[in-house]
């Protein structure tokens, strides 16, 4: 569930559904299995290696399928705190109003613009929420929570996506690599490459195909390295009312921007670059020249999508372009 920011009660949401439980534990279970072959070996290791990876494999299954689903309800005079495994009842909570005594947000250490509320009851326990789905609200909304609970002296996150800053930062700056650690790189492909080489020129035997042809293999990445090192530095986007500003490196280390005006865009979308959408959903736009852009790694899926609705707002995008 999404927060609600415009309605009386806000809800925050943590744990997969049984589709993705699904999902997720069927490819484990696949990759597992792929080990079985080694069982009916007389090899010892591969039995070994066989049983070793069946056991992971079993272990992340159940480990997936019975961790929990958490769903807090803030409502202004108590949370209702919900938790539920897959093949278990319903555990629920009231925590009134009255026993709450201080609120933290901490920040998460895996992404920075991923927040969670910490509360302080009177007990002196502390229970901390599902992460702030819509992360351009965070400041609004840790407000309004302190407001209603009437907790005092809550410091506002610094939060880098929030939609009061005049300008959204994804990403980090750009910084090049520099000439020391791109030579030392270089010079560690040409050793590699070179290695097979001299080992057997070292033993007396003479060297194949395949080690005169790694020579010019390793000259070429070394010279990959040098010139084109900084590619791989990523890109940081500044994300201004009507414009985006994309800072990105030649391969050289020379800084270069694009902008990105809302007439030039033709669809944003939100996708997924690596295997969790829980923590590697980017924003991809695409212009009506082809070009297109993807942001640096924003977070969970509903995360990325309210960055890309705030987007959208600044930019003025046309409702048909919108795919979020």
């Amino acid at each position: 569930m999404a927060d609600a920011t415009t309605s009386t009660d806000i809800r925050l949401r943590e744990g997969a559904s049984i589709a993705q439980r699904l999902v997720m534990s069927g490819f484990a279970a696949a990759v597992a299995l792929c080990f079985t072959p080694g069982l009916f070996t007389h090899d010892t290791l591969e039995v070994i290696v066989s049983v070793a990876a069946l056991l992971v494999g079993a272990a992340f299954v159940v480990g997936i399928m019975l961790a929990p689903a958490v769903v807090w309800i803030i409502t202004p005079n108590e949370i209702l705190i919900g938790q539920q495994r897959p093949f278990g009842k319903l555990r629920t909570r009231v925590v009134a109003k009255d026993d709450i005594r201080g609120l933290q947000v901490p920040g998460s250490k895996r992404a920075k613009a991923r927040f969670q509320l910490a509360f302080t009851l009177a007990s002196g326990e502390r229970l901390t929420s599902p992460p702030i789905s819509d992360v351009t609200h965070v400041r609004d909304t840790v407000a309004r929570i302190a407001a209603q609970f009437d907790v005092p002296d809550v410091e506002s996150p610094v939060n880098p996506l929030d939609a009061s800053n005049p300008e959204m930062r994804l990403g980090e700056p750009l910084e090049a690599f520099s000439a020391r650690d791109i030579r030392i790189v270089a010079l560690i492909a040409v050793a590699l490459s070179a290695v097979p080489y001299a080992y057997k020129l070292w033993r007396g035997w003479p060297p194949s195909h395949v080690d005169i042809l790694l020579l010019p293999l390793g000259a070429i990445a070394a010279f990959a390295v040098y010139r084109y090192a900084n590619l791989v530095t990523g890109a940081f986007w500044i994300i201004r009312e009507s414009d985006i500003r994309v800072e990105r490196l030649w391969g050289d280390g020379t800084p270069r921007a694009d902008h990105i005006e809302g007439y030039d865009v033709k669809t944003i979308t939100v996708d997924r670059r690596g295997r969790s959408e829980d923590e590697h959903c980017i924003v991809t736009i695409r212009l009506r020249s082809g070009r297109r852009f993807r942001s640096p790694r924003i977070g969970s899926r509903i995360e990325a999508r309210a960055v890309g609705t705030e987007i959208v707002r600044r930019l003025g995008i046309a409702a048909e372009n919108n795919k979020i």
